[in-house]
């Protein structure tokens, strides 16, 4: 298999609820405008904090310091896996389950922190710059690595990064179990032609920037048993749109420009963490998607600035569920 390192540096920052409002021209403009700005990489995700925003430095222009703007310090590279010449397609329904065990799982063994953005066309993995040459080192016996340059795809070795490279000398510590929460959504992972995304601008920028219902309380604890929680991501990323939603969002777009896979399923989420899990702790990832990837169930995973959050067919929820509750008692009854 091939492992690409794109050619973005990327930001990820947070946006707050109530600051919104001083950002919807310039998200306007990436979403829209895309000969306006020269943003090759952009991802919205609205959850019930805060909203993430993923871009490339192009993109991160365009955002305004504000007190309603956080900014995690470090610039990240996207990683790509490609088997036999095509990327880790959601076609195949499959997502970061067929990277747990040759990505994921190596490089929270090497204590590298990943924030990984699953889209409807494939499995972005986000590693931070300082950290390639761990990561190449880590995984080169598996994969061939490639460094995009240009539009083209380069051959990489160890020692194209640096010298005297090493694997991590940190010991991995064994992660925190996080807690976990199963809401009711029913989520649909889809596309769009970009050239129809003007037809669907006006409910897009309604969903995104006025659905808010006076109720919902930005504030309100993660760890409440939530029936339903409020999530939306939307990316457009070297010309692709992906989306994620759930059903009753769905309903607000004309049926015949989004698209699926042929068999439509049906998500479940399953978000992860009980307190805002931060940067820097590693295997979050993994502790949901090795035991996935065991059971052979698909998962899309899109963190956020605050938590992360797995999509799994709606079929498979129950072992799911089952399987996560095994895995929080074993601490205690070891």
């Amino acid at each position: 298999m091939d492992l690409h390192i794109l050619d973005h540096r990327l930001r990820v920052t947070s946006i707050s609820k109530n600051g919104l409002v001083n950002f919807t021209h310039p998200l306007i403009k990436l979403i829209f405008l895309r000969n306006r700005t020269r943003c090759k990489f952009f991802s919205l995700t609205e959850t019930p904090e805060n909203y993430t925003v993923v871009l490339d430095e192009e993109g991160f222009k365009e955002l305004q310091p504000s007190e309603h703007l956080k900014v995690e310090g470090s610039i990240w590279l996207p990683l790509n896996v490609v088997s036999n010449g095509n990327a880790s397609s959601s076609s195949q329904a499959v997502g970061v389950t067929k990277i747990a065990k040759s990505v994921i799982a190596p490089l929270a063994q090497q204590h590298v922190s990943v924030f990984m953005l699953s889209t409807y066309q494939t499995d972005f993995i986000l590693v931070r710059e300082k950290d390639l040459s761990i990561v190449i080192s880590t995984l080169e016996e598996e994969f061939n690595m490639y460094k995009e340059v240009g539009g083209e795809s380069v051959p990489m070795h160890c020692l194209d990064v640096s010298n005297g490279l090493q694997k991590n000398g940190k010991e991995a510590m064994q992660p925190t179990v996080h807690p976990v929460l199963i809401p009711q959504n029913q989520f649909c992972v889809m596309s769009l032609d970009p050239d129809t995304l003007p037809s669907i601008a006006t409910t897009l920028i309604d969903v995104l920037f006025y659905s808010n219902s006076p109720k919902e309380d930005a504030q309100s604890s993660p760890s409440q048993d939530l029936d339903c929680i409020k999530f939306f991501s939307f990316s457009l990323i070297d010309g692709y749109i992906s989306l994620v939603m759930d059903t009753e969002a769905q309903r607000q777009f004309p049926a015949d420009l989004l698209f699926t896979s042929s068999s439509g399923e049906l998500w479940r989420m399953v978000r992860i963490g009980g307190q805002p899990l931060g940067f820097d702790e590693c295997g979050i990832v993994a502790q949901i998607s090795q035991p996935l990837a065991d059971s052979d169930i698909s998962a899309y995973y899109i963190s956020t600035f605050s938590f992360d959050h797995a999509l799994v067919p709606e079929e498979d929820i129950v072992s799911v569920t089952d399987m996560l509750q095994h895995q929080r008692k074993e601490p205690a009854t070891s």
